[in-house]
């Protein structure tokens, strides 16, 4: 081998050292911006799992607030308290008249004293910035006496779960004992009719019609909200 094939060879060894450092280095690199991510994503998942507890913790503290106030007229009024913080009144005798919207007169007065409580409570200082939404839902069997099919059952179901709800958010909105909170309320209020889309069953699987036709409130907290806006940053 003559000097000038040596020289060719020397330069061909120093230019792979040359590239197998650079390869050495963007590996480095990389690592470290793999590792700055994983602490990143830790950093963040910790994040999700504090708005998690917290918002468990102000989830069970609430429900205890509405069923030490409570308790002693859900028998009365036919109503339940669910630990995801829906309440529920099931008895229909008292709610509405047959294929009607207009609250009776005795789901007025059940109104007229539960939803000031009702707002006492949830418009406290120390829940009221992390409710989202407050939704009245208005529920119903699947039987419409006279529809010619199923679909027009659900769907004129829809139409008077949708008035029903509707009329009960303005009732709630004329009460002079929450005038003070009503900017509040249009602000987190919301009338949702669902027809039969959530009927209760039987332990057998039947429906229970007596029981699916029902007005629930439901509190929504903005824990969702803030765990998206987390995964976001992540993301």
């Amino acid at each position: 081998m003559n000097e000038n094939e040596l020289e060719q060879l020397k330069e061909q060894e120093g230019h792979w050292v040359a590239v197998s450092d650079l390869m050495a280095g963007l590996m480095m690199v990389f690592m470290l911006i793999s590792i700055v991510f994983m602490i990143n994503v830790e950093q963040e998942r910790n994040k999700v799992r504090d708005v998690a507890i917290l918002y468990d913790h102000l989830r069970v503290q609430l429900y205890e607030d509405l069923k030490q106030e409570f308790a002693p007229d859900m028998a009365r009024w036919g109503a339940e308290l669910d630990k995801d913080l829906t309440f529920r009144f099931n008895n229909t005798d008292v709610l509405f008249d047959k294929g009607k919207a207009e609250l009776k007169p005795e789901f007025r007065a059940i109104m007229a004293d539960f939803f000031p409580r009702y707002m006492h409570i949830i418009a406290q200082e120390k829940y009221r910035n992390d409710i989202l939404e407050v939704r009245i839902e208005g529920h119903t069997s699947t039987t419409w006496s006279g529809a010619a099919s199923d679909d027009e059952a659900y769907i004129r179901n829809m139409a008077l779960s949708q008035e029903r709800t509707r009329s009960t958010l303005a009732y709630l909105l004329e009460l002079d004992a929450v005038r003070a909170d009503k900017d509040w309320l249009k602000s987190h209020l919301t009338a949702n009719g669902l027809s039969s889309a959530k009927v209760i069953r039987n332990a057998d699987g039947s429906e229970n019609g007596d029981r699916s036709r029902r007005v629930e409130f439901h509190v929504r907290t903005d824990a969702e909200g803030r765990i998206a806006t987390i995964l976001e940053k992540v993301l």
